[in-house]
């Protein structure tokens, strides 16, 4: 199978594109800081205009905690943010539907497996459950779709081929039905360790007894293919017999099947740099040579009240929990735009603490961000400008370029806000297409780039007031016993989901 990838392919990409692109003059390059360099890095697309993006997604045993709801957010944002620099986007994060991952021990689990016998049901139900509920998480925290959404059973084929050009080249072995990548062979041409720095001998010392250790050559080798156990619930067929593709061959066989052996970014959370991503970057190189990235990204780790999320420390909720008020850490629900511009509070890069206080302060900040926005629509122009748009959020449009700085971002707008407030008070003014522009740049950054929607509240207050003039105008036609156009607006509305009441006290609507 050839996985080289040529340019003429992105003209047939199907990109999600921002309502309207708003550009700040900024001369500044976009610069990304690359995982495996250790360093910021201008950033130079392999084709010029294009990005090809690689997330790894979520392994659907469970619902995604919180943590991993972090990660999502953060890669949805830097989505948006290269959208809004003008680049086209491929941007594909996986499905793990296959139960095998690494353990904390370093054994490979079914945990797909695992779960279906724990609920007794089918694999097939575990895996269609938790994907409802994380595309259901999706629209709730309001993250754009990616390009593409691959699943691992359904490349199961080429995980295969994948494998079989790793053993043609002498990076692995087939012992007992299960394939193994052999570390040893691979430092023989490769630095194995180069993105986590991990070292082999340090590794060893660190290795609790594996599963299987027996048929390894050596204890840092990793399951390509597993041979099948009775008790699996997912069996494919391969050339060595029934089982299961390792944890690491999946995201290597999808990321280079829709954006070739060597594409752009890589992202995931820190705690998949090692060994996942780490593996990864072995299998490109044992079967094509190569690293599949350029710039490796990683999102850090979500603490809460101070300590690491974990279940045994009884701070572990999930995304779901905080907006319904369930989740016992909190004496209140937040919206999900509130908890989204929280996460956005933080540099991706840096670990964020989540606290009652922080997202209390986080929702007055909300609250006064929406507002600004309102109060800037409803600003009278003036025949003269007294500042320049550009200069004002070209702080915004540097924060972007630098490193996807989310939180100077912010800062910026709120600073924006002062201005909206000024010219209010008549100490400021701008021209009609100023005021525009302005207007545009400021929807652009906080609702296409940081994906903030305008808070409830506003939309009810907006909604109000034009309600109100659609129940004056029915009353009018009711009155003149024009009940044609009177049911045509109970109708239409009724469509839009908007009920209305009469009563003897009036019209009521909901």
């Amino acid at each position: 199978m050839e996985f080289a990838i040529e340019l003429s392919l992105f003209v047939g990409f199907s990109y999600l594109c921002i309502n309207q692109i708003i550009h700040v003059k900024s001369d500044q390059a976009l610069v990304i800081y690359n995982s495996l360099s250790g360093k910021k890095e201008t950033f130079i697309p392999l084709h010029e205009g294009h990005v090809g993006m690689y997330v790894c997604g979520p392994t659907l045993y469970s619902e995604p905690h919180m943590g991993n709801m972090r990660t999502f957010i953060n890669f949805d944002f830097i989505y948006r943010c290269l959208l809004h620099l003008g680049f086209k986007v491929k941007y594909v994060r996986n499905i793990t539907d296959a139960g095998h991952i690494t353990n904390s021990a370093g054994q490979e689990v079914d945990s797909i497996g695992s779960a279906a016998r724990l609920e007794q049901v089918q694999s097939l139900e575990i895996v269609y459950k938790y994907n409802v509920k994380f595309q259901a998480l999706q629209q709730l925290y309001n993250l754009l779709p990616p390009s593409i959404e691959p699943t691992a059973t359904a490349h199961i084929q080429e995980q295969i081929e994948v494998i079989e050009q790793i053993i043609e080249n002498g990076f692995a072995y087939v012992v007992n039905g299960s394939v193994y990548f052999d570390v040893k062979a691979y430092m023989q041409h490769h630095n194995y360790g180069a993105l986590s720095g991990r070292k082999v001998d340090e590794l060893e010392q660190e290795t609790r007894s594996l599963n299987a250790q027996d048929e390894k050559r050596f204890f840092a080798d990793f399951a390509l293919w597993k041979k099948a156990n009775p008790e699996d619930m997912q069996v494919w067929r391969s050339p060595w017999g029934n089982g299961n593709p390792g944890w690491h061959i999946e995201c290597t066989a999808m990321s280079t099947k829709y954006l070739g052996k060597q594409f752009d970014i890589h992202g995931g959370g820190l705690d998949l740099k090692f060994p996942h991503h780490e593996d990864e970057i072995a299998q490109n190189c044992g079967s094509f040579g190569c690293n599949p990235a350029r710039y490796w990204m990683h999102a850090n780790m979500l603490n809460v009240n101070g300590q690491k999320m974990s279940k045994s420390f009884g701070n572990y909720f999930l995304p779901k929990e905080i907006i319904d008020g369930t989740s016992t850490l909190f004496t209140k629900p937040y919206p999900a735009a509130v908890v989204r511009f929280f996460m956005l509070q933080a540099h991706y890069r840096s670990t964020l603490d989540i606290t009652e206080e922080a997202l209390n302060a986080s929702e007055k900040g909300f609250e006064r961000l929406m507002e600004g926005l309102s109060l800037l629509e409803k600003l009278t122009p003036s025949s003269s400008s007294s500042f320049e748009v550009d200069k004002v959020l070209s702080a915004a449009e540097a924060a972007i370029c630098d490193d996807f700085n989310a939180p100077i971002l912010i800062a910026s707008l709120f600073d924006a806000v002062k201005y909206i407030h000024a010219i209010n008070e008549g100490k400021e003014q701008l021209t009609q297409e100023d005021l525009l522009r302005f207007n545009q740049a400021m929807k652009a950054f906080v609702q296409d780039v940081l994906g903030i929607e305008p808070s409830k509240k506003e939309e009810n207050h907006r909604l109000s007031g034009v309600m109100d003039m659609v129940i004056t105008l029915r009353q009018q036609a009711r009155e003149q016993k024009d009940w044609t156009t009177s049911d045509m607006i109970r109708d239409g509305l009724t469509k839009a989901g908007i009920q209305m009441k009469d009563s003897k006290d009036g019209t009521t609507w909901s």
